[in-house]
C-alpha cells in the first residue's frame, strides 16, 4: 500500500506515530508523512528547522513533508489555538501540492488537535482517498477537562467540528474501548469504530545495565519512584507533590521526573517552595532510546491523571511502556487505566486527586520486598505481550486499512 499519514507531530518529536510509520515501512508499505515543523514540547523550533527551512526529510525510509506553523511557545491557551489553527490552514492549502502521489489510504493520527483531520478531508475530496482516523484524544471533552476551554459556546462549536470530521472518515480507530460510546454519540455507526490501542516500541523491554552505565550517576540514591512523560495539567503534579510532602519522614523515597511540558516551571517552583528539593528531581527530557535504561534503575514507575470523566476513558500511553519494561507501577487514576493495571497485576492503584492515598500507596510499595515488586513487573510484561504487542497490533492495523480501502471501492 501507498499510505499518507497526516499528523501534526512526527520525528524528531517523540510520538508513537513514529514507530507506527516505521512498522509499516518494515512490512513493505510506502509511507509519506504530512506534518508540521517540530516544536513539541518546548514550543521552540528544533535546531535546523524553521519557517523556510527543511520542508522535506527522510527518516527510516519515510518521506516527510512539512508545512509551516506557528510554534507552541509557552503553550498558553491562545498560543496553542494559533499553533493548531496554523497547522490546519497551511496543511489544508499545501497538502494538494506537497502530496501528489496516488495514495491508497490516508491515515490520520489525532493526538491533539482534532482539526488535523481537515487537511485529510480536503485530500479525500480531491483524490477520492479513504480516511482511517486514529483517535488518541477525545475532543471537546479533553479541552473542558484540562481547563483549556471554559466557554460552553466554544465547546459546542468544537463539537460540531468533531462531528463533521468524524462524519467524513471511512473508519475510526480508538486507543481505548472507553472512547467508543463517545464516538458513536457523535453520529458514527458502531460498525465503523474499532479498538486499536497503543503499544510500546520494541526498544521498551526489561534490561539490566552495565556496571559503569552513566545513568547510575544521573539518578539519586534511595527508593526511586519514576515518572516519565508530559508535565502537564492533566498529569496532576499537585497530587504528586502533595504525596511527597506527606512522605518527608521517609527521606529514602525519591521521586524522579523524566520529561517536559507546560507545567514544568510551576513544578520546579513548587518543589523549592515546599522544601522538596532533596526528594523530587526533575531531570528534563531525554531521547526515547534512553527511557528503558532509566526505567531499569527505577524501583517503581508512576502514572497519574486528574479525576475527570474523559481521563477515566483513556489509557495513558506510558502504561504500555512501563508494562513492556517489566516494571511495577503505582497508578493514581481511574477507569480504563485502572482496569488494565488491576487485570495485569502489574502494580497498585489509588484514587486520583488524593495525595494522602497516593502517599500511602507509595509507602506500601516501598515496604514490599524487591521480589514482590519484581513479580508485579513480570506479570505486567506478560500482560503486555498478550494485549499490546507491536506485531500483533500492526497485523490488526493492516486489516483495518485493507477493509477501509475495500469499502470505498
Amino acid at each position: 500500500m501507498n499510505i499518507l499519514i497526516v499528523s501534526q507531530y512526527f520525528w524528531p518529536e517523540t510520538f508513537r506515530i513514529n514507530d507506527l510509520a516505521i512498522g509499516l515501512v518494515e512490512r513493505g508499505h510506502k509511507v509519506t508523512v504530512l506534518t508540521g515543523i517540530p516544536n513539541y514540547p518546548n514550543g521552540k523550533f528544533f535546531s535546523g528547522y524553521g519557517i523556510g527551512k527543511k520542508y522535506e526529510d527522510i527518516y527510516c525510509g519515510i518521506k516527510i513533508k512539512r508545512v509551516p506553523l506557528f510554534p507552541r511557545r509557552e503553550s498558553k491557551g491562545w498560543q496553542l489555538a494559533i499553533n493548531y489553527l496554523s497547522f490546519m490552514i497551511f496543511a489544508s492549502l499545501l497538502a494538494p501540492i506537497f502530496c501528489r502521489d496516488q495514495y491508497d489510504l490516508i491515515f490520520v493520527a489525532q493526538f491533539s488537535p482534532v482539526t488535523v483531520g481537515i487537511p485529510a478531508i480536503i485530500l479525500k475530496k480531491i483524490r477520492k482517498i479513504p480516511i482511517l482516523f486514529w483517535i488518541q484524544d477525545l475532543w471537546p471533552e479533553s479541552l473542558s477537562a484540562t481547563g483549556a476551554v471554559k466557554s460552553k459556546s466554544v465547546l459546542r462549536m468544537v463539537e460540531k467540528v468533531v462531528k463533521f470530521i468524524y462524519g467524513h472518515c471511512d473508519h475510526i480507530l480508538v486507543q481505548s474501548r472507553g472512547f467508543i460510546s463517545n464516538v458513536v454519540s457523535m453520529g458514527v455507526l458502531s460498525s465503523e469504530v474499532s479498538y486499536f490501542p497503543n503499544w510500546a516500541e520494541e526498544l521498551y523491554r526489561p534490561m539490566k545495565l552495565e556496571i559503569n552505565a552513566s545513568e547510575y550517576t544521573q539518578l539519586p540514591q534511595g527508593f526511586k519512584v519514576m515518572f516519565a512523560g508530559n508535565i502537564g495539567a492533566a498529569q496532576d503534579f499537585e497530587n504528586i507533590l502533595g504525596a511527597v510532602e506527606r512522605l518527608k519522614v521517609y527521606p529514602d523515597i525519591q521521586v524522579v521526573v523524566l520529561g517536559d511540558g507546560r507545567m514544568r516551571e510551576w513544578v520546579e517552583e513548587q518543589v523549592k517552595v515546599r522544601g522538596l528539593t532533596q526528594q523530587v528531581h526533575l531531570l528534563g527530557q531525554y531521547p526515547v532510546e534512553k527511557m528503558p535504561r532509566f526505567f531499569a534503575l527505577a524501583d517503581v514507575m508512576l502514572v497519574t491523571l486528574k479525576s475527570q470523566p474523559i481521563f477515566a476513558l483513556t489509557i495513558p500511553s506510558k502504561v504500555q511502556s512501563y508494562l513492556a519494561c517489566g516494571k511495577p507501577m503505582i497508578a493514581a487514576l481511574e477507569g480504563e487505566g485502572d482496569k488494565v493495571i488491576r487485570e495485569s497485576g502489574a502494580g497498585m492503584v489509588c484514587p486520583p486527586e488524593n495525595s494522602t492515598a497516593l502517599a500511602e500507596t507509595i509507602l506500601a510499595m516501598y515496604q514490599k520486598t524487591a521480589a514482590e515488586r519484581a513479580k508485579m513487573g513480570e506479570q505486567g510484561r506478560r500482560y503486555f505481550e498478550t494485549h499490546f504487542e507491536r506485531e500483533m497490533l500492526l497485523n490488526k492495523l493492516e486489516g483495518c486499512m485493507k477493509g477501509c480501502m475495500k469499502n470505498l471501492q
